[in-house]
């Protein structure tokens, strides 16, 4: 017998969901997604730059 006819003979094709996640998926694993870093305190200029465009972007649309 081919695939085919053992996949009609069988009653289709059974697809399966995603494994779970582990208890610790929502933790952070990289240094860029600290407080620290986002907010530019750890001392690097770069941080320092780029959390002054975060702010600048969050506080574009708020009402003065």
């Amino acid at each position: 017998m081919s695939d085919i006819d053992e996949i009609i003979a069988g009653g289709g094709i059974v697809f399966r969901g995603a494994p779970k996640q582990a208890p610790n998926a929502g933790k952070v694993k990289t240094k860029a997604k600290k407080k620290k870093y986002v907010t530019g305190a750890h001392g690097s200029g770069s941080a320092k730059q780029k959390a002054k465009y975060r702010e600048q972007r969050a506080n574009r649309h708020k009402k003065r």
